[in-house]
């Protein structure tokens, strides 16, 4: 790798918007990016869980990550979720990122089968030795079932120069600070995002890099807002910020999986998209639709009218 990567700030977790056949909506696809970007994100993560990638073929998650990155055009660095529970299909999917013209990838722990420390190691160790790309981990025990641990991160990222990063998607904070605490104080350059919106702040406060969360699709100013006021030293600004997004969150209680309620949120926000999601998702019922799009309303009625 010719130089260490350090990501920061917001970096949504883009949602794949689909066309009734299941098919890429390249034209939805080309205006959401374009309404990120305009908003002053950071970064762009394409293929993680919200962008539904545990329901996509291999050759369509390929298909999206060479598109994205076209499109996006070095505008705002991309990262490309590469992780499945094959060691070698990552590999593959991470070495297409690089070839595509990916700034990095973000890799899941396999999931369904729980292993040990030493094989999970294997897994992380093989896959770093062979991409030459900047490496951040996904960590989703509520997904995966399995956590990797502060002193389990140290150990890779100490070994492993590419491997940059953490997306700590945790309902506990204390997990995130103590992974900040333990791998930063020992590997500077190593960036720690949340994956929940509402940890968002408490990240920067104890010394983390950013959020990768959800909302930020269909309300970037609110997570862009709260990082620019942080930057700014500007603490009132941030906690009332950190008040929609502990507000917004709330959305993530009304289906499973719920990602799909990114979608009807973009819609609302005047996007002309389809809000299919890949079976065995399902969309919003029509009385969350209407849930949503009361909530929204109240909650940002400047964005939702």
């Amino acid at each position: 790798m010719e130089e260490r990567k350090r990501f920061k700030g917001v970096i949504p977790p883009v949602s794949s918007l689909l066309l009734d056949d299941d098919s890429l909506d390249k034209d939805g696809m080309k205006k959401h990016i374009d309404f990120l970007i305009d908003s002053k994100v950071d970064g762009l993560f394409f293929l993680g869980s919200g962008g539904e990638f545990a329901n996509m073929t291999e050759s369509f998650r390929k298909e999206i990550a060479e598109f994205v990155i076209s499109y996006v055009n070095k505008r705002v660095p991309v990262l490309i979720g590469t992780g499945t529970p094959s060691t070698k299909e990552t590999i593959s999917l991470s070495q297409h990122a690089k070839k595509a013209g990916a700034d990095g990838v973000i890799i899941i722990n396999p999931y369904y089968y729980k292993l040990n420390d030493t094989a999970l190691f294997s897994h992380y160790a093989t896959i770093a030795e062979k991409v030459d790309l900047p490496i951040i981990l996904y960590n989703f025990p509520g997904c995966t079932g399995q956590d990797l641990t502060p002193t389990f991160l140290l150990k890779l990222a100490k070994t492993y120069p590419n491997i940059v990063g953490l997306k700590d998607t945790t309902q506990e904070i204390a997990h995130t600070r103590e992974v900040i605490q333990i791998v930063k104080s020992e590997v500077p350059y190593f960036s720690v995002f949340c994956g929940y919106d509402d940890h968002f702040l408490n990240t920067l406060l104890n010394g983390g890099d950013g959020s990768i969360g959800l909302t930020a699709n269909f309300a970037p100013e609110v997570q862009v807002g709260l990082y620019q006021a942080y930057q700014q030293n500007d603490f009132i600004s941030a906690a009332n910020y950190h008040q929609i997004l502990a507000q917004l969150v709330s959305l993530y209680t009304l289906d499973s999986p719920f990602y799909n309620l990114a979608k009807d949120g973009l819609r609302f926000r005047g996007f002309d998209i389809s809000t299919k999601v890949l079976p065995p998702a399902t969309e919003l019922s029509d009385d969350k639709k209407a849930y949503v799009k009361d909530f929204l309303q109240k909650v940002l009625p400047n964005y939702f009218k």
